[in-house]
């Protein structure tokens, strides 16, 4: 795990700057009316982050077998990303992550196992979950950077 949690260090770190360099404006713009914005997708993964939180530390502890599902357009609907300033979604992104990151750390080895459930056909395993989510970063930064 210390490994995934390091490589979030590093999408967070070299994500950053580049998204510093985006202005606002450029931010808010979405390109088609059926498609997010730069703000609501690094709002989505503002989402991602908080949903995980909780999977995380509730797989070290006890089963978490039992979470609601994530309905990320009610989610970034309701929260209305593009009236927020892109800096404090940046600000909040990536420091959301670096406390993440240092949780992944510190997980048990022997909780790697734990299953979880938001969901699936089938609970997954923590690991596979902590795993799954630094794809999902990877993949939203991509679109943003």
């Amino acid at each position: 795990m210390k490994e995934i949690a390091q490589q979030i260090r590093i999408v967070v770190d070299e994500a950053e700057p580049k998204l510093n360099s985006i202005s606002d404006n450029e931010a808010s713009k979405k390109p088609a009316p059926n498609k997010w914005s730069k703000k609501e997708i690094l709002g989505h993964l503002i989402d991602s982050a908080s949903n995980n939180h909780q999977r995380f530390v509730r797989a070290v502890y006890s089963s978490a077998e039992e979470f609601p599902l994530y309905q990320q357009d009610d989610w970034v609907r309701v929260q209305q990303y593009n009236n927020s300033t892109w800096q404090m979604l940046i600000n909040l992104w990536s420091n959301y992550n670096r406390h993440l990151s240092d949780l992944i750390e510190r997980i048990p080895e022997e909780s790697k196992a734990s299953l979880c459930n938001f969901g699936e056909p089938q609970p997954v395993a923590l690991e596979f979950v902590v795993t799954d989510y630094l794809r999902h970063l990877r993949h939203h930064i991509s679109q943003l950077i």
